[in-house]
């Protein structure tokens, strides 16, 4: 099915080794809670697309891909709208929510760093299928609690 690229947007579910196992990071805006992610802008790379957002919205400068760089894809959504998420890990455990100038606030309004369960229960569907297929790319690594 052919898309316009304007309705792509690309993200990243960034995932941190802790001693209790996988946790992964989730961003809330309002109600919804999400990865990083935004809108793939003309003639950018989505990968570079996922990491340039991720960076804007949570100062994460660090991450690896260490499961290579497949990634899943949603069904369309909010007008037709398709969010592309990679999966990669981080180091970085404090978390930014930088003020965007043309909002005049933060993004989002708070984050959290969840095992697998919460993470499936603070999401929707759309979100929980990329979250489910991240942790079966990081299982053989992380302990997913």
């Amino acid at each position: 099915m052919a898309r316009s690229r304007n309705r792509l947007s690309a993200g990243v579910v960034v995932v941190r080794e802790t001693p209790d196992g996988a946790r992964f990071l989730l961003l809330r805006a309002y109600r919804h809670w999400d990865c990083p992610k935004g809108v793939v802008e003309p003639g950018e790379e989505p990968l570079d697309a996922a990491v340039r957002e991720t960076a804007e919205e949570t100062g994460i400068d660090d991450l690896e891909f260490a499961w290579g760089h497949d990634y899943h894809e949603t069904p369309p959504y909010a007008g037709g709208k398709v969010a592309r998420y990679y999966v990669a890990r981080t180091r970085k455990e404090e978390i930014e929510l930088p003020i965007r100038p043309e909002l005049g606030r933060p993004e989002h309004h708070e984050y959290r760093w969840v095992d697998l369960g919460e993470a499936l229960r603070l999401t929707v569907p759309r979100i929980q299928s990329a979250i489910t297929w991240a942790s079966g790319k990081v299982m053989g690594e992380f302990r997913i609690a």
